[in-house]
């Protein structure tokens, strides 16, 4: 697997207080990959160092095998949690001047924007004022600004605040159009429903360290506790249950009932519908796998109260 960046052994501090702990994260070319963690956790820390706004102490940042170095911020995008644009400038003047700035001729910048702010339905506002923007349209047009050179990785902070569902809806289809245009995202946010949606892969950062790394798929099915939902039709009540198959939680509503079971090791799903079939019909059953929500409140509250390791103890 390729890796368009990987960070190795990262440690940043700030006077008395270390940000970033022996950070190594690998972004694997082509895919949507979540960095999330609790605020103060250290991702805007980590964010800056690739666009290089500040550097490391200790350890490496590769942008495509090489060493990360100035040049490189060009193949990057980067929308920042806290939006900025020129209140008093004209909106079509300020994504052009701002799309020039990287690197586009202006001729092939303005076509373009043209096109962008046609497809997000802002193309009347071109010759307005940003201060009469509404804050979704000013995301818009910043959103606009931070891809319109092709970069070939992009770095979104909490892109969604201030949509509704409609355009937040809109965003995230764009993301992963530009995913399968070749484009690696970067997408840092506290929304979990989000990153089901979107993420391939995620890395959880808190108290300054990785505590979670790995495929969305992967980490749901490596928490998941042998628990089951069933719908059933005309169920008979007072079910017996042999020993491993627990009922957690039953819920009637006419004719149907909804069960929550859990399953003990060596109590097998069909052993389960086996049952169920025995006493009404069997509409549904699936298996419930953890929330990235669930997963992330039990990490962090597991590490919350342990000690961080430092280099400096060694």
């Amino acid at each position: 697997m390729t890796h368009i960046l990987s960070a190795k052994n990262i440690i940043k501090r700030y006077s008395g207080h270390t940000a970033l702990n022996d950070v190594s994260i690998d972004i694997p070319e082509g895919s949507v990959y979540g960095l999330l963690g609790p605020n103060g956790a250290g991702k805007t820390t980590f964010i800056r160092i690739i666009n290089r706004i500040t550097g490391p102490d200790e350890g490496e940042v590769f942008f495509m095998g090489q060493r990360l170095r100035s040049a490189h911020t060009s193949q990057i995008g980067y929308l920042p949690e806290e939006r900025g644009l020129y209140k008093k400038m004209k909106v079509g003047e300020q994504a052009l001047y701002l799309a020039t700035l990287k690197g586009m001729k202006q001729s092939d910048a303005l076509k373009s924007l043209k096109h962008w702010f046609e497809k997000f339905g802002i193309e009347k506002w071109w010759d307005k004022n940003v201060e009469e923007l509404s804050k979704g349209m000013q995301q818009k047009v910043q959103f606009i600004v931070t891809i319109i050179h092709k970069p070939r990785l992009l770095i979104f902070d909490e892109p969604f605040s201030g949509f509704d569902p409609i355009n937040a809806n809109l965003l995230k289809n764009e993301i992963l159009n530009l995913r399968e245009e070749g484009a690696t995202v970067i997408f840092s946010t506290h929304n979990m429903s989000s990153v089901e949606e979107l993420c391939d892969s995620i890395a959880l950062i808190n108290q300054s360290q990785v505590v979670l790394e790995g495929k969305v798929r992967d980490i749901k099915e490596s928490y998941k506790t042998n628990l089951f939902e069933a719908e059933m039709i005309h169920y008979k009540n007072n079910l017996p249950f042999p020993e491993g198959m627990k009922l957690i939680s039953e819920e009637k509503e006419v004719n149907i009932t909804r069960l929550k079971l859990g399953l003990s090791q060596g109590i097998s799903s069909n052993d389960c519908i086996s049952l169920l079939l025995e006493h009404g019909e069997l509409r549904k059953f699936h298996e419930v796998l953890p929330s990235m929500d669930d997963i992330f409140i039990e990490k962090v509250s597991n590490t919350l109260n342990k000690p961080i390791h430092s280099k400096n103890n060694e």
